[in-house]
């Protein structure tokens, strides 16, 4: 059985929305169907944590539901991809949010615990780079550049400049495979704010963007360390913002929490080999968008055979109603085969 985690996180308890927010209650059909199921008096508790970056969308699915059925209580909470897995793997949550796939040495300690899950994929998001809305010299960064700005061997570069020398050698070592070099960089301090360690959108970062480019260089597969880190968005998206005296910021989070920032910061269209592309919901569904990802959650099997209201949740999750709530987050919903190997995946469990 789980034990009973009491989060500092957001917490919540038969959360009621806005009647035009309210899901209908009455529909019957199977998660496989697409609609919400249909459940009496149910009472339980359903205990969420992980990912930042999946948290709004899970947020969304745990009101509608407990607003359909006021005895399930339970919270959601977002400390990173990391924590939530460590969570997930003690057997103290039920679901795990994810912004990467879990890691082998994850899957070993929840086999150790005795933890058996499932993985559903759920969204996709566009890690979007992004600067002070006020800093209008970038208009383009490639893996390249990236590299050069963050990368490990970019440690102790106060300035934009400072990256100017890296950038030309990587481009006469790497050419065009990881972009175009936009050097020469402004003159201008940098400012960095970005998730830290324990965000599996740092994972996904440095995995997507440095770690090729690492790899060719023989170092490590990691960002430089000297930049405010935080598994806090809201905190990202307010340091990147700036000042009006120092509007050359950098940093990086999910495509959600930048597009609804716009009027604080800017998404820096990215390189990745083939050409300057921004971030938006037809380029990071097509994947043309060079650093798009799948969000994930995990499911704790012994606890969803043991509890009625988390299966009937995680039914809901993946309903037609359920997944509507990746675009009223802000992310990118999965095509249809993905969406359906999901709810096979849930089906088969």
């Amino acid at each position: 059985m789980k034990s009973p985690l009491r989060s500092a996180g957001v917490l919540f308890a038969g959360v009621m929305l806005l009647a035009a927010c309210q899901p209908s209650a009455s529909a019957s059909p199977s998660a496989s169907e697409g609609a919400a199921p249909s459940v009496d008096e149910l009472a339980g508790d359903v205990q969420i944590s992980g990912s930042s970056t999946v948290l709004p969308i899970s947020n969304f699915v745990f009101e509608a539901f407990t607003a359909m059925h006021p005895d399930v209580t339970g919270f959601v909470d977002g400390p990173g991809t990391g924590d939530g897995f460590a969570l997930f793997c003690n057997n103290e949550t039920d679901i795990s949010d994810a912004s990467r796939a879990i890691r082998d040495e994850e899957t070993a300690t929840c086999e150790k615990a005795g933890v058996e899950y499932v993985e559903l994929k759920i969204a996709i998001d566009g890690l979007s780079v992004i600067t002070s809305a006020s800093n209008t010299d970038i208009d383009c960064l490639s893996f390249l550049d990236l590299y050069a700005l963050l990368g490990p061997e970019s440690q102790g570069f106060a300035n934009w400049s400072d990256a100017n020398a890296l950038a030309a050698e990587l481009a006469t070592e790497l050419g065009g495979e990881y972009g175009e070099s936009h050097a020469p960089y402004p003159d201008e301090t940098l400012t960095i704010t970005a998730p830290g360690e324990e965000s599996g959108t740092f994972d996904s970062f440095v995995e997507l963007v440095i770690a090729g480019i690492a790899e060719a260089r023989g170092a490590d597969e990691t960002t430089r360390p000297d930049y405010q880190a935080s598994g806090d968005d809201n905190v990202i998206i307010e340091g990147v913002a700036g000042t009006p005296d120092a509007p050359f910021t950098l940093g990086w989070v999910g495509f959600a929490y930048a597009i609804e920032n716009t009027d604080q910061v800017t998404l820096i269209p990215v390189d990745g080999g083939g050409g300057c592309t921004p971030a938006d919901p037809d380029t990071i569904a097509s994947a043309e968008y060079p650093i798009a990802r799948f969000l994930y959650i995990y499911a704790n099997l012994a606890n969803v055979a043991d509890e009625p209201a988390l299966e009937a949740f995680v039914d809901y999750y993946l309903s037609d109603e359920g997944i509507a709530f990746v675009s009223e987050a802000g992310y990118v919903q999965l095509d249809e085969g993905d969406l359906a190997a999901t709810r096979d995946a849930w089906e088969s469990r």
